[in-house]
């Protein structure tokens, strides 16, 4: 399609006329019509005159524009929910939702309208209506544009922006989308838009789940014949496609105006749209940073149908004085800040080893190693070159590159010129991979061979740089635009940028998804930095302590804490393959003091250390021993198993710290510690006390099983843990509901809900004793899980077991699965000794003990158990569904 306006005929005009009753969740009461200034007569909804009659005075109106071809039905839920609010004492804002002219119920004046004046047309509606500040502007679709053009244009009046899916950027590196190029295609255009109902049609069903028929019936009201659809026409006519189109330097000043806008803002999101991709959010993300945005896993295009979007729209609006636009310029100060590359810096021209590769050995069959001199070069070389092929602060950079050499030279390169790391595990799936490429939308993306394939297979988002050589047809396949080795050479000598700063973003985490989908963590600078300290502080590391890591988030700390740093040979998207004689090969290679594994790792270590029996493996026992610290983290560990690899370690003191993808961590105690606490009658694992200036709290659960009760330290209360530290993450990525749930109701200062559940000690040791959602909700009240099953794993038989409830809420059944020591070929029952055994040692009745031949875990660590899997396969067994692997 060429630049060129499509000419729309004019109709015979029709004025505007009010909502017939009988419409579903919209009061006809609220509709209303208005004639403006040049004689355009204008359908809204408008709860003003309901809020006068109550004697409510508004603190402020909304000012709700819909896109095309919805109309201002698309609103009604807020509607509703603003009155009920302000009944209910909450701040009374109004909502003012209008048909834009050619739309809706509004005035059908037979002239096409450009988006210019769209812009115009909905000022001098506000014109006419009186309309004073302060305003929030709400817009969805292309009534996102044209409400954010009335924004730019009255600053003095403009109190905040709210979004639903929409855009006001398209990149000149992509083409418009699909279904949108379909619309404009020749004949299809008009036979589409206005001839059927064909366009029209195709929205309504991208609602999730399918309207119902009488919401469906109402979006179509205004739209039933050709001659009312003459402004869906234009509207799609109207979509600037290029430069040369009459709308786009509109558009293009309306991009340039939001970009300078401070006021807060929201944006909620359903990424499940053919037409407003996450390319848009993210475009907008980047010109209002400081927006909350949460994103809806599972909602699309029509975000308002899809989800209860009302409620958080209202609740920010409540606490709207309170917001700040900038959040980082009322961030603490942090003068000790001490940059993550400092230690890297410091040892420049140092040629001791830095980082070794046990997957890569040379002829001598000794490792690969990189010395700090050679590590600092790199890191130079890479961080100049991305920067030289448009690599800027905020951008994001997924790195999807196995642990090494060179994922560490390249964490640091983007780090140190303000680039933000995307780091998601490999074992996330294909499935949940796409699902945080696509939610964090990287601008570049780093791999190897087999995740440039899956980036280009799956559509993921980003500029692709292959980390390794590829012969000239493999680029083209793959679409990798550079190659690492090209990047780095390029930055050869070239000066860097200026440093990000402590509140600069730095990193993007993504949970392991063992409790639902994973979720991206954000941390700034500051709060990395924080951490390395903290690990540092507490751990006594220094220069020559040496470090192996079997454990993904950990193993790129090395340079950060200025010591040497392996990964031991292993399947990193499988903890569980990692084996002693891996173990001991990466600590006598690097003469590490501190090894670091998952409890996965541990378990199969353990399995597999006869393989250092034999003569031949004096001196992997002799590195073993110079080991002197050994940390199991990620996820509790048994006693016994922590017992058996300390074994392994003789001389080292073994740590279990506790901590999560977004306090990396919180509490830690050792073995001692833990064979102290065994004594102790209290139910879960004892993960010991706060460290590194964390605190911990608990709020109590009720009877329902919520936790309802206020933050304390109280001992022996069972509730969700609260924590707070230094090193804190910053927040959800594009998750800001997510973000409120983690903060309800805390004290004053940066706490996060965990929902992991537990209690505190009357010496001030956290234990743990499972997840909230995990939480039986039985007729004797709320029973955490991991106590029973500590006793019900005492039976020797059982290798792991997991209690979950069945039956209905309020009055669930405890029931015991269990993993056996010997094989169970089927699930099922369990047989009648062993079911007697647990039910036995269990000290709540056990309604059934079930067997399955192996639990259904996460991938990152291999050990938690997906009870909420497991609880839903039970059920079905014990209600006579079929018995398959759960």
């Amino acid at each position: 399609m060429t630049g060129a306006t499509r000419t729309v005929p004019s109709r015979t005009p029709r004025p505007a006329d009010t909502a017939p009753p009988g419409l579903p969740g919209l009061d006809p009461r609220h509709s209303h019509v208005l004639t403006d200034a040049r004689g355009a007569s204008w359908h809204y909804l408008d709860t003003g005159p309901e809020l006068a009659a109550r004697g409510v005075e508004a603190v402020g109106t909304v000012l709700a524009v819909h896109g095309n071809p919805t109309w201002s039905y698309l609103w009604r839920r807020l509607v509703a929910d603003a009155l009920d609010a302000a009944a209910a004492g909450a701040p009374a804002w109004r909502v003012v939702a209008v048909d834009q002219l050619e739309m809706g119920l509004s005035q059908r004046t037979g002239e096409h309208r450009p988006l210019a004046r769209r812009v115009a047309d909905l000022g001098a509606f506000t014109d006419a209506l009186g309309l004073t500040g302060p305003v929030v502007t709400l817009g969805h679709d292309w009534g996102g544009v044209v409400s954010l053009g009335w924004a730019v244009d009255h600053p003095e009046q403009l109190a905040g922006v709210a979004l639903l899916n929409t855009a006001v950027h398209q990149p000149d590196d992509a083409p418009i989308p699909a279904p949108l190029r379909l619309a404009l295609a020749g004949p299809v255009h008009r036979v589409g838009t206005r001839t059927t109902r064909a366009f029209l049609e195709t929205t309504l069903a991208l609602a999730r789940p399918r309207l119902a028929a009488d919401v469906a019936a109402a979006y179509r009201l205004p739209y039933l014949i050709a001659d009312e659809r003459d402004g869906i026409e234009g509207f799609v006519a109207d979509i600037p496609v290029d430069d040369a189109h009459p709308s786009a330097d509109e558009l293009h000043r309306i991009a340039a105006g939001v970009a300078g806008l401070t006021v807060p803002a929201v944006m909620l999101w359903g990424p499940h749209d053919p037409i407003f991709s996450d390319r848009y959010l993210d475009d907008l993300v980047r010109r209002l940073p400081h927006a909350h945005v949460h994103r809806f896993a599972d909602a699309g295009h029509l975000i308002a149908e899809d989800v209860d979007w009302a409620p958080p729209v209202l609740s920010w609006l409540s606490s709207l004085s309170a917001e700040v636009a900038d959040p980082s310029a009322s961030s603490d100060p942090s003068p000790s800040f001490v940059p993550l590359w400092a230690a890297l810096d410091a040892r420049a021209d140092d040629a001791a080893p830095a980082v070794l590769d046990m997957a890569a050995q040379g002829g001598d069959g000794r490792p690969f190693t990189a010395s700090w001199r050679a590590l600092d070069r790199q890191v130079r070389r890479i961080a100049a070159g991305l920067h030289g092929i448009g690599v800027r602060r905020g951008d994001r950079v997924s790195l999807l590159v196995e642990p090494g050499p060179t994922l560490t030279a390249l964490v640091y390169a983007c780090l140190r010129i303000g680039a933000v790391v995307v780091v998601a595990d490999a074992g996330l799936g294909v499935r949940g991979l796409t699902r945080a490429q696509r939610g964090a939308w990287p601008r570049f993306v780093v791999a190897q061979r087999k995740g440039l394939a899956a980036a280009r297979a799956l559509g993921w988002p980003g500029v692709r740089i292959s980390a390794e050589p590829l012969a000239p047809a493999a680029r083209r396949a793959l679409g990798v635009t550079h190659e690492l080795v090209d990047v780095a050479r390029a930055g050869e000598g070239r000066p860097l940028p200026p440093e990000p700063g402590p509140h600069d973003e730095a990193a993007v985490l993504f949970t392991s998804g063992s409790t639902g989908p994973a979720k991206g963590v954000v941390y700034r600078h500051a709060e990395l930095s924080a951490l390395r300290d903290a690990l540092a502080a507490h751990f006594d590391v220094g220069p020559e302590t040496g470090l192996v890591t079997g454990f993904a988030p950990f193993a790129l700390l090395g340079p950060a804490l200025g010591t040497r740093s392996v990964t031991p040979v292993m399947d990193v998207s499988s903890p569980a393959t990692l084996t002693a004689r891996a173990v001991a090969d990466a600590v006598r290679a690097s003469d590490a003091r501190i090894v670091f594994l998952s409890p996965a790792a541990i378990l199969n270590v353990v399995d597999t250390a006869d393989a250092l029996d034999g003569p031949e493996s004096a001196a992997d026992r002799a590195a073993l021993f110079r080991v002197r610290t050994f940390l199991s983290t990620g996820a509790p560990i048994s006693a016994e198993l922590l017992g058996s690899a300390a074994a392994l370690m003789p001389s080292a003191t073994p740590h279990t710290p506790y901590g999560m993808t977004e306090c990396l961590l919180v509490t830690d105690i050792t073995f001692d510690g833990i064979r102290d606490a065994a004594a102790a009658p209290d139910a879960g694992v004892c993960v010991g006390r706060p460290v590194g200036g964390g605190e911990v709290l608990v709020s109590a659960l009720d009877d329902d099983g919520a936790a309802t009760g206020a933050p304390s330290d109280a001992p022996g209360v069972l509730g969700e843990v609260l924590v707070r530290a230094g090193h804190l993450k910053e927040r959800y990525d594009r998750l800001w509901l997510t973000d409120l749930a983690a903060e309800r109701d805390t004290p004053p200062g940066r706490w996060h809900r965990t929902g992991d559940v537990g209690h505190l000690d009357d010496q001030g040791r956290l234990w743990i004793e499972g997840r909230l959602a995990h939480v039986l909700r039985t007729a004797d009240g709320p029973l955490a899980p991991v106590g029973p099953e500590q006793h019900v794993e005492r039976v020797p038989e059982v290798r792991r077991a997991a209690v979950v409830g069945v039956g209905p809420v309020g009055v669930q059944q405890p029931v015991a699965v269990v993993e056996t020591t010997g094989a169970t070929r089927r699930p099922g029952l369990a047989p009648d000794d062993l079911a007697a055994a647990a039910r036995a040692a269990s000290p709540v009745p056990l309604a059934a003990v079930l067997v399955v031949p192996r639990m259904p875990t996460d991938v990152r660590h291999n050990s938690k158990i997906d009870r909420t899997r497991l609880a839903r396969w039970a059920d079905g067994v014990l209600t006579g569904g079929r018995v398959g692997k759960p």
